[in-house]
């Protein structure tokens, strides 16, 4: 678009635009069209009328064009617009949720927003769109696993007492091994983190060995014992329980809470336990790692201290996670279980069972 026309203003028309500039009750949109018409019947150049209007050169020629067609009613409204699209039907928002949460076509494993949208014959993102309001993410999935442990109330209600009750005069502990934890060397170097920029590692590694760590949380103040062998057998148990008898002070009952794992329930365990009476073990229900402890000890290590670091052998990740129990133990919180067993119970009793 280019300038066609030269602005002409009768006395009526000038009176008019000069009340619309200075009626502050005005619309700013028309305001400025306004000011560019009557700059441009000051024959000012179009580069100034624009400058001095705050528009673009292409707004400038479109108002001159629009008060020559129409005069100053056609500065003062919108020319209309053709009408959008229609809604989408109920139907189709029906349809559209519906297809994900049935079986997927030709041996998918799931639908994805293409599929339904070809099947329906709408856009992709109205089908985004529709799942985002209804909260609907087919390409995401959760595991769980529900325990099959027929004593499993007894032993929730067992720990869970312990945490949330524990007995006076004992200690409460939880037991467990993080084994194979590897002792991996960056290829390269990578880059540190900067503003609009994550910092990076290499995929490949180059592995120096593994450790296991054993470690033993103590409920009451959050003191952690830690031992890493280069095993986890029976053998390396034992000399870990050794540890923590050391570790606690005499003269109280040691509540020991741990997983079925075969290595704490070998016969040489049971032999060391008959030797040390005021050791009392409670295992675990089956598929229910949830409810130890320790587990959440060995979760925060690993994100805070073993997963991004970069170690030239295992003994140099061996110290990494003694220092890091060291100053755990500098300031430790007590461990606070909030949950009441019957409400995990009741919690559990309402997953529903799904048809094979």
């Amino acid at each position: 678009m280019a300038q066609t026309v030269n602005i002409l203003i009768g006395t009526e028309d000038r009176v008019r635009l000069a009340a619309v500039i200075g009626d502050r009750n005005c619309l700013q949109k028309h305001v400025q069209r306004a000011r560019i018409v009557l700059l441009s019947a000051d024959r000012l150049p179009v580069l100034e009328v624009a400058r001095q209007t705050g528009a673009s050169r292409p707004s400038v020629w479109r108002w001159q064009q629009r008060f020559a067609e129409e005069g100053v009613e056609g500065l003062l409204r919108d020319k209309t617009r053709k009408p959008g699209k229609a809604p989408l039907s109920t139907a189709t928002l029906a349809k559209v949720l519906a297809l994900p949460c049935g079986k997927p076509p030709k041996g998918a494993t799931h639908w994805t927003g293409r599929m339904v949208a070809k099947v329906v014959g709408i856009s992709l993102r109205a089908v985004q769109r529709i799942w985002q309001a209804h909260r609907l993410q087919p390409h995401r999935i959760r595991t769980f696993k529900k325990s099959n442990d027929p004593a499993f109330a007894a032993k929730v209600e067992d720990i869970v007492g312990l945490y949330m009750n524990p007995p006076i005069h004992a200690v409460v502990v939880s037991i467990d091994e993080k084994s194979q934890i590897q002792a991996l060397d960056r290829t390269q170097p990578g880059l540190p983190l900067k503003p609009g920029k994550c910092g990076t590692m290499t995929h490949d590694y180059k592995r120096n060995g593994t450790t296991t760590l054993f470690a033993a949380l103590n409920v009451l103040n959050g003191t952690v014992v830690g031992r890493c062998m280069p095993r986890h057998t029976h053998q390396e148990f034992i000399k870990f329980l050794n540890a923590v008898e050391r570790a606690i002070p005499a003269g109280k009952l040691v509540h020991a809470i741990a997983d079925n794992y075969a290595t704490h329930k070998h016969p040489k365990v049971i032999d060391w336990l008959a030797d040390h009476p005021r050791w009392i073990f409670h295992f675990t229900p089956t598929s229910a790692s949830w409810i130890n402890a320790v587990e959440g000890f060995f979760s925060i290590i690993t994100r805070r201290r073993i997963r991004r670091g970069v170690f030239t052998s295992v003994a140099d990740l061996q110290d990494a996670i003694r220092r890091y129990i060291r100053e755990h133990n500098q300031n430790p919180k007590p461990f606070v279980w909030t949950k009441p067993a019957n409400l995990i119970l009741a919690k559990i009793s309402r997953l529903p069972v799904a048809s094979e």
